[in-house]
């Protein structure tokens, strides 16, 4: 039996792993490390001053074309009804 190979294998690269924290959620214990926009007049970090915690932007997002890709080049697809399975093997380079 043939293994099914994918269309087109490029590398997946990860550029963004740890999490973005919210500004001076070290300091004080109220404020949770989940990340919330900073909106103060004053504030470093949206002035993205030097030394400051950065900020998340669309430069840390993953490749359009290998975003969501699984380590052997397929996408995740859930089949729940036998036309799914008509499509799935009509697509069978990709899923």
């Amino acid at each position: 039996m043939v293994q099914v190979t994918p269309v087109a294998r490029r590398p997946i690269i990860k550029k963004k792993v740890t999490k973005f924290k919210r500004h001076q959620s070290n300091r004080f214990k109220r404020v949770s490390e989940s990340w919330r926009k900073p909106k103060g007049i004053d504030g470093r970090v949206r002035r993205r001053f030097k030394g400051a915690i950065r900020m998340p932007n669309v430069g840390y997002g993953s490749n359009t074309k290998t975003k969501h890709l699984l380590p052997n080049g397929f996408y995740k697809f859930t089949v729940r009804n036998v036309a799914e399975l008509d499509m799935l093997l009509m697509h069978n380079r990709k899923y």
